[in-house]
């Protein structure tokens, strides 16, 4: 994990513990599932040379993506996470470690400027970075701009992941997170990196955003699994 130390960080004992149950839980459900894992963006055969990569999903769709970049590239490259510096972020931060990823901890509201530092920082030491850009509070597949300026400023390609499940329960959050039944079908789609310019104009930043928000919606079905 970087260590981003601060009074603003929050971390205690059962947040740890939890959030270090909650790694393992997903580790052995994703071990029932039958995974298909499609690499558009080549980084499972080039994992040892390929540079950082940006990879962006909906928060709701986090669930099974950490065992599924385990078993694609995993043994090879590093990576953190985006964790809020609350004890949420917390509990993220420790279920991912269970997969061998690492985190950087801040948001928008709190320890914006030093998450971002940490995540420029991740990316000019080769390691990937995964964001969730309408995370953590929402609004649900709203693509928040700082994904986009992370890529400008690093030069970093951002790389889309898709999940598709066959069989998932839907809970009652912000974002209807999704967890798929034991057993199930889940695919997941690290699709082809995109590039975003360093230089450009409002009007061109606004249309990347978009075009990202809409290719991401199209590979999340508000029903998806359920049933």
């Amino acid at each position: 994990m970087i260590p981003l130390t601060g009074s603003q960080i929050r971390s205690d004992r059962r947040s740890s513990a939890l959030g270090t149950l909650a790694g393992w839980c997903m580790k052995t459900l994703a071990a029932t599932l039958r995974m298909e894992i499609r690499d558009e963006c080549g980084l499972g055969s080039a994992a040892r040379t390929a540079s950082p990569v940006i990879y962006v999903l909906w928060h709701n769709r986090i669930f099974t993506v950490p065992p599924a970049w385990h078993q694609l590239c995993g043994a090879h490259r590093r990576v953190v996470v985006m964790a809020s510096a609350s004890h949420d972020g917390d509990m993220v931060a420790r279920a991912m470690a269970v997969f061998g990823m690492g985190a950087v901890r801040g948001s928008s509201s709190r320890r914006g400027v030093a998450a971002w530092v940490g995540l420029k920082r991740a990316l000019a030491a080769g390691t990937d970075v995964c964001l969730t850009p309408d995370g953590p509070r929402g609004p649900r597949y709203v693509f928040q701009p700082g994904a986009v300026k992370l890529a400008q400023s690093s030069a970093a390609p951002l790389v889309p992941v898709h999940v598709r499940f066959s069989s998932a329960w839907h809970l009652k959050t912000w974002d209807r997170f999704v967890i798929p039944k034991p057993f199930s079908k889940v695919v997941v789609t690290f699709a082809a990196p995109i590039h975003i310019p360093r230089e450009l104009a409002a009007a061109e930043f606004e249309a990347q955003r978009l075009d990202l928000e809409t290719r991401l919606a199209a590979g999340a079905d508000e029903r998806d699994g359920a049933g």
